[in-house]
């Protein structure tokens, strides 16, 4: 998956967008990015676009911290659940998410704009590897 690794970040463009509608939290470790979530609408629901950390950062807690965020602003905007989309097979997607509450949501369970964002994955080639769509409650308590 060196294509995925290597892909280039959003630009400072792209970010300001969700900066701009208050749905960009970044996580700052002394002045550096270490962590950051882009969240959406789609459906009805809050939806988690993107979750990036540093790999020095790993295993701290933090994206388990930034999805809760995201929950949080949702559930603020009275959506029920969050959304997302992701790698089925890697350990920290798709099992990762589940940790956090998410389930794998059959095809006629997506809503129409989810199944257009999976048709705009596919046609950027990142079927190769399974992926998959998730969601989850927008506030999820207790989860370990």
């Amino acid at each position: 998956m060196t294509e995925i690794a290597d892909d280039a970040p959003p630009s400072v463009d792209e970010l300001s967008v969700f900066q701009s509608a208050g749905r960009c939290w970044v996580w700052d470790d002394g002045g550096t990015i270490a962590a950051y979530v882009l969240a959406d609408e789609v459906d009805g629901f809050g939806h988690v676009e993107q979750v990036s950390l540093l790999p020095s950062h790993a295993r701290r807690g933090l994206g388990r911290a930034l999805i809760e965020m995201v929950g949080a602003w949702a559930g603020e905007r009275g959506f029920s659940g969050l959304t997302l989309t992701t790698f089925a097979e890697v350990p920290w997607n798709a099992p990762y998410y589940e940790r956090l509450g998410f389930r794998v949501l059959a095809d006629e369970e997506q809503g129409p704009a989810l199944r257009e964002i999976r048709r705009a994955e596919i046609a950027r080639g990142l079927d190769r590897w399974p992926r998959v769509a998730m969601m989850r409650s927008a506030r999820v308590s207790g989860v370990g």
